[in-house]
């Protein structure tokens, strides 16, 4: 049974940058592909971006582009969410998402597998 483990949130500075991790537990992450995804308080969950099974295939939300970096690790089975520039706005939960069939892109799409979310709080 796969499972994911988000890692890396906190709280830092408007301006810092964070690198979040999924790590994919019980499987290879080569067989999913990943997903990020945040919810904000008081908002629905949106995608933020979106990584292929090897990689090759990238996907941005638009309000994130330029300042979010998916990529994946497969020998280390994770995948990674690299965020700079950061602003109160991007305070939220982010979880990630893995699916067996296709590239999760859509928060109200179903994933084979979900994980249970890393906290992040951008404050000065």
């Amino acid at each position: 049974q796969v499972q994911l483990a988000e890692t890396g949130g906190g709280v830092v500075q408007p301006g810092d940058s964070l690198t979040l991790s999924c790590v994919v537990q019980g499987g290879t992450s080569s067989s999913v592909a990943v997903g990020w995804f945040r919810q904000a308080p008081g908002k629905e969950r949106e995608f933020v971006a979106s990584i292929g099974w090897t990689g090759g295939t990238l996907y941005y939300a638009d309000s994130v582009k330029g300042r979010f970096t998916i990529s994946r690790d497969n020998a280390k089975n994770t995948v990674y969410l690299q965020i700079n520039s950061l602003t109160p706005e991007d305070t939220a939960i982010y979880y990630c998402a893995a699916d067996r069939a296709t590239v999760p892109r859509r928060a109200t799409a179903p994933a084979d597998y979900w994980g249970q979310g890393t906290q992040v709080t951008v404050s000065s």
